[in-house]
This record gives C-alpha cells, structure tokens and sequence, in this order.
C-alpha cells in the first residue's frame, strides 16, 4: 500500500481508504454487522488505515462499527467523520442561513456523539456533511471547530462539498480555515479538475475523493436488466434510462482502452489517484471480495498518459441524485 501526505495535516493516509456509509444500516443500504467488520479489518490488514463515517450513516452505527474495529489496532488508524445538517437537508439549499444548519452549540452537541459513537478523546478529521460557500463569515460555526480544536477534541477541519458543485468551496479554502475537502470525483465527474484541484494544491488541502465508481456506474455490473432491493437507493439513482446510459459509456470506455469491462473498476480508481491534488479515494467496502480488489489498486502504479487521455473524453456531467 502507498501512502500520501493529507495536504497541510501532514497525515500519510493510505491511497485507498474506506468509505464506511454503506456499514451504517441506513435507510438506504442494508449490511451485515459481522461482514462488514471482517471487510473492515481486512482492508486494515492490507495496509488502509484512513477510514471516512458520519453521525448520519445509520444514526451513529456505522461510527460504532468503525470504533470496534478502531480500537483494536495496534497502529494508528485515521478517522473523519462528519456533523449532518441540523435541518437534515442534503446537498445544502442556496439561501438557508447557516445558523438553521450549524449553529455552533449544534457542532458541539453532534461532535460530542461522535466522540462517543467512536470511543476516542479526539477526531482525526471533523466535517461539516453539507456546505455552501455563502456561509462564509456567517453564524457562530467557526468559533464551535476552534473551541474543538483548542480542546484537543478534534485535530483537523473540513468539509464535504454537495454533490456535483466542486467549486462551492473555494471561497472557505481562501479563508485558510479548512484543512481537508471532500469530493465527488471520477471519470465521469471530472469537474473537480477546473478550479477546485488547483485550488487545494494552491492553499495545501488535503482532498479526500468520493464516488469513484460512480455508485457502482463504474463497475461494469450495471446493467439494462440490472435490478436493486426495494430499500437500495440505486432504485432512484439509475432510474429509467439510467441503466442503459451508463452500461454503454463503460462498454465504450472498455473497448477504447482495449480492455476487458472487468477491468475497468481499478482503471477508474486509478484515474482518480492519477491526480496529484488526491490525497485518498473512499470507495465503500461491504465485502471482502471489494476489498481485496480496490485495495490492489493503491500500489502507486498510475495510468499511461495514453489511458487518462482516452479516459478525459468520457467526462459527463449528470445529477444522478435528483
């Protein structure tokens, strides 16, 4: 496994690390406790040792999960998780003030959870879940996360950018306040490359890249026929032409890079490190099988120019999650 500097923290993080949504028993996606913990441990084995949760993925449960693993390691394993909007509103909504979102006692109460949920002192990493650059010098957050700090209850500040709009954050980077950003970023997403990267690299914040697979777009398994759980929030995500859509850009995408589609998961993982302002990539892990295939990747061997340039021509820009 290889590792990279997580911008100005100075962490060295492991190129894959382990998206622990999919652990938390949400309304959306059902797992196995005990699967999901020997996925977990699996990857730490393997050399991962950056996990990302949230208070919101299963009202603390997966935190909970990812403390059992956690404490249990003789070497020291980096944990962000994140405070969810007060209001519950995900992505956040252009004109809601931030004091209806994060008011500061509500930054303290939820990473008060969090501490326990997760049976530590400190957090590695504190997020906000959503963000939007027009609360910038609004509301008491920010006075919350130096108060965490000076505490020694979190180390390090960042937050999750909505879905699909990589430069609402650019203005809170310029501030200086913010030490990691995370992302939505893959072949088909590549936004991110126009000004947020350069950004990031420009002020050293550490990136921290979601939805690599594109929730599963990537994989080569969706299908026109392919079929989701009635709870699988898929259902809606590939909803209509969706299936097909994706399934004929990547059977494209395979014959243009004259590869079998199989392989394309590790091409698309790969794409995402070949960005130097990437510090680790998330993709959710529920399985030792994922595990074991996604964790190969982070070997520090990167894409030929030829691939990222064939790569750079499926760029689609689509909310899905509408």
């Amino acid at each position: 496994m290889h590792y990279r500097t997580l911008g100005r923290t100075g962490l060295q993080i492991s190129e894959i690390g382990y998206g622990a949504w999919g652990i938390g028993k949400s309304d959306w996606v059902g797992a196995d406790d005990r699967e999901s913990l020997r996925a977990l441990q699996k990857a730490i084995d393997l050399g991962l040792n950056f996990i990302d949760t949230a208070l919101a993925y299963g009202d603390g449960h997966s935190e909970k999960l990812v403390s059992q693993v956690v404490r249990q390691q003789s070497q020291p394993i980096y944990v962000a998780t994140k405070v969810p909007p007060k209001n519950l509103q995900w992505p956040a909504l252009p004109g809601v003030p931030v004091q209806d979102v994060f008011p500061g006692d509500y930054v303290l109460a939820s990473t008060e959870r969090s501490l326990r949920n997760l049976s530590t002192d400190t957090i590695d990493i504190l997020q906000l879940h959503v963000w939007n650059d027009d609360w910038v010098g609004q509301g008491d957050w920010l006075e919350a996360i130096q108060q965490l700090k000076a505490q020694g209850k979190i180390r390090f500040f960042g937050i999750s950018i909505n879905d699909h709009q990589p430069d609402n954050g650019i203005k809170l980077l310029k501030t200086g306040v913010v030490d990691t950003v995370q992302v939505i970023y893959n072949i088909f997403d590549q936004s991110p490359e126009d000004q947020l990267f350069a950004a990031c690299e420009q002020y050293n914040t550490g990136v921290l890249v979601r939805v690599p697979l594109d929730e599963g777009g990537l994989t080569g398994k969706i299908t026109p026929e392919s079929t989701f759980a009635p709870d699988d929030f898929r259902n809606q995500y590939f909803a209509g032409e969706r299936k097909k859509e994706v399934y004929e850009r990547v059977q494209h995408m395979a014959a243009d890079l004259g590869v079998a589609v199989s392989a394309i998961p590790g091409i698309a993982l790969r794409y995402v490190l070949s960005h130097p302002a990437v510090s680790t990539t998330i993709p959710g892990m529920r399985s030792l099988r994922n595990v074991e295939s996604n964790m190969a990747v982070g070997d520090g061997k990167g894409l030929s120019p030829e691939q990222i340039s064939i790569l750079k021509k499926y760029r689609w820009i689509r909310n899905y999650y509408d």
